[in-house]
């Protein structure tokens, strides 16, 4: 009987398995650069934050606050600045000249302003970008920097997060036989500067991510990367592969192959038809 009781306590030993002990507890010192650590990490954006719009509100202050006549600033009755005088004169201009601009004298002006800039020969090619530009950018309806999208850039194999900004009109598209979409592809870590691109829609894939989102990954170099957001059977379906890809382009160059990527395997094909098949499971299980 013990004999058994012995044999019963070792194979529940066995099973249970080794003891792991348990980890040490940390010390002061250790203990301490956590807490700093922490500390950094909760406190560093946001006095960040609030430091840059300090910075800003203060530009703009120190440009506009001296343009207010001395019997109409507060502060001259005030022993005390008011920060962020400037900024609300600012806006408050901004949004005068707007209405202003929206009745019919005010288009009249704007047009016959145009006029004069226009027979300025430096000041209407800048003037003309920067309206474009923003009218675009500003525009209810716009595209522009609406979608992330990838597209294999420097060469195949690599890929690089780029931001559509439109569809390719005027004479590149006419001169290219496909339908091209105009790409922003931001370099790391100032997104300001980039390439323009003028790639086949076939040739991108659209990101899930948001735009907001896409611009933290190329400003933090990768690495603040957003989660996949997407369902099982998304995931599970693979649109490229770099190593495969950049095999079969270098055995068809050795083959002198005429046709690099057969029809149907661009990325973006790829992408639209694998989207079809998991739209229709979708519909299929519902």
């Amino acid at each position: 009987m013990a004999n058994q009781n012995q044999s019963a306590h070792t194979s529940n030993s066995s099973s249970d398995g080794p003891k792991i002990p348990k980890g040490r507890a940390l010390t002061f010192t250790q203990r301490m650069r956590a807490y700093l650590l922490a500390g950094i990490l909760i406190t560093a954006p946001i006095s960040i934050t609030f430091y840059l719009a300090w910075i800003f509100i203060g530009f703009v202050d120190s440009k506009i606050t001296p343009l207010i006549p001395a019997q109409y600033n507060p502060e001259t009755y005030l022993p005390f600045a008011l920060p962020g005088l400037g900024l609300l004169i600012l806006i408050l201009a901004l949004i005068l000249t707007g209405a202003l601009t929206a009745g019919f004298f005010g288009r009249l002006w704007l047009r016959i302003s145009e006029r004069i800039l226009a027979r300025m020969p430096v000041i209407r090619s800048v003037y003309g970008a920067v309206k474009q530009i923003l009218e675009t950018i500003l525009a209810k309806q716009s595209n522009a920097f609406r979608e992330a999208v990838l597209v294999e850039y420097p060469r195949r194999g690599l890929w690089a997060v780029a931001f559509i900004t439109g569809r390719t009109e005027g004479e590149v598209q006419n001169i290219t036989e496909e339908e091209c979409t105009n790409i922003f592809l931001p370099t790391t870590p100032n997104p300001t500067s980039g390439f323009l691109l003028f790639v086949p829609k076939k040739d991108l894939i659209s990101l899930s991510m948001s735009v907001e989102e896409a611009i933290k990954m190329v400003i933090s170099g990768g690495i603040v990367t957003p989660p996949d957001r997407r369902s099982n059977l998304e995931k599970n379906k693979s649109f490229t592969s770099a190593t495969t890809y950049e095999t079969l382009e270098v055995l068809r160059e050795k083959d002198g192959s005429k046709t690099l990527v057969e029809k149907g395997k661009r990325p973006g094909e790829i992408q639209t038809r694998l989207n079809a098949e998991i739209d229709n499971k979708k519909k299929g299980s519902t």
